[in-house]
């Protein structure tokens, strides 16, 4: 599961670079580094805003649960695992490129978010049938820390400073390493490692990836900050909605993973 957006990334440093722009119309001019065109807030209509990012976010949040409780409804329980592997493999294809194709096509960010949901809707009813309830406190835990988040990144209680960013992507990039390694070593041995076995590593392991994917959602508010503050065309929205989702996958299913080993405990 992606924890960190290139195409974010972009939209932040396009911020920070010069803007230039006709008077009285709002047409890109100039262009960032990354092929993103830089428009000036001009009075024109079709500009990123936080409304727009918001129903964006929304829409995508929405076809995700809507997938996942088709998912749960209908598929046979002994089909939850090859279910449960294409969409995970199909969500990460998609995934990569929309990151680094710059995708902002409303339609495949929306077949983005089905994948997902087909994945999650398997994903949870798998957790739930072996540990009643699991999926509920999960949503829970996971919708109570992104609120947390944004109530404190508004009150400005965390700054998202350079330094800030830097250090929470690098480490968000070196647990990406370690999970894909982690996955690498369960394909090959049929045994999950130390990191997912549910000892008391494997806790401490979940708890690290949830600090840091609530960290991660610190990032995301301050690129979509900074793509707004740049003007960018109000397609680019789809990007800051496309990097919440991932933050939002990621966390809840390392909750999955964590009330799944105190449970068993």
């Amino acid at each position: 599961m992606k924890s960190s957006n290139p195409v974010l990334n972009r939209i932040g440093a396009a911020a920070q670079q010069p803007r230039y722009s006709v008077p009285g119309q709002g047409v890109p001019t100039s262009y960032a580094p990354g092929g993103y065109p830089e428009v000036v807030q001009t009075g024109h209509a079709d500009v990123m805003t936080l409304d727009d990012v918001v129903v964006k976010t929304i829409t995508l949040l929405g076809l995700a649960a809507l997938s996942a409780a088709v998912t749960w409804t209908v598929l046979p329980f002994e089909l939850l695992a090859p279910v449960w592997i294409a969409a995970a493999v199909a969500g990460l294809i998609v995934g990569m490129i929309i990151s680094f194709a710059q995708v902002t096509n409303a339609l495949v960010m929306c077949a983005y978010a089905l994948i997902e949901g087909v994945f999650l809707g398997a994903v949870s009813r798998a957790y739930n049938t072996a540990f009643d309830g699991i999926v509920l406190q999960a949503v829970i835990a996971t919708l109570g820390v992104f609120l947390t988040m944004a109530v404190l990144y508004k009150a400005k209680v965390i700054r998202a400073t350079p330094k800030f960013m830097r250090v929470v992507i690098g480490v968000t990039a070196g647990l990406g390493v370690v999970m894909l390694v982690n996955l690498a070593i369960y394909l090959i041995t049929g045994s999950a490692s130390p990191l997912r076995n549910g000892g008391p590593l494997a806790i401490g392991f979940s708890l690290v990836c949830i600090v840091v994917a609530a960290l991660m959602f610190v990032v995301n508010f301050k690129q979509i900050e900074d793509g707004i503050a740049a003007g960018l065309p109000r397609k680019y929205g789809w990007l800051g909605a496309f990097g919440l989702l991932v933050e939002l996958v990621w966390m809840y299913l390392e909750f999955l993973r964590l009330l799944s080993y105190l449970q068993d405990d």
